[in-house]
């Protein structure tokens, strides 16, 4: 199983939402994380949401900080355009997918970033 963990900054929506579809379309083949580098301590109600439209209760996750992963080795650790390298992750790949924070957008922008969060987590799962 591959160990992949998906980093923003406050871990309240996008890495949220990643590390919900990587358990959706990765299950039984990867395990997934997520983590802030400045943790909001909540997931954004906007990501509970846009997640429930598509069938998974983002309620069961929680803002989390980096503390986790230091020093510890992941496969794949992934940054969400946030300009955060977390340094202290040992990853065999670092991936940055500059992917714009959606927490001040509307429903339907929200549901946009939502949804290409989805396809990138699919096509890093076609690359492993």
């Amino acid at each position: 199983m591959k160990r992949i963990v998906f980093v923003c900054v406050e871990n309240s929506n996008r890495s949220q939402m990643a590390e919900a579809f990587a358990r959706i379309h990765g299950a039984g083949k990867v395990e997934a994380f997520s983590s802030g580098s400045r943790p909001s301590g909540r997931v954004n109600p906007k990501a509970i949401e846009a997640m429930k439209e598509v069938g998974y209760d983002l309620t069961t996750h929680t803002s989390k900080g980096l503390d986790a992963f230091n020093g510890k080795e992941v496969e794949v650790a992934v940054t969400m355009g946030c300009g955060d390298e977390c340094p202290l992750v040992i990853a065999e790949q670092r991936v940055d997918w500059k992917i714009p924070d959606p927490r001040d957008m509307t429903p339907e922008e929200f549901r946009g970033v939502r949804d290409m969060i989805e396809g990138k987590v699919k096509e890093l799962f076609a690359s492993l």
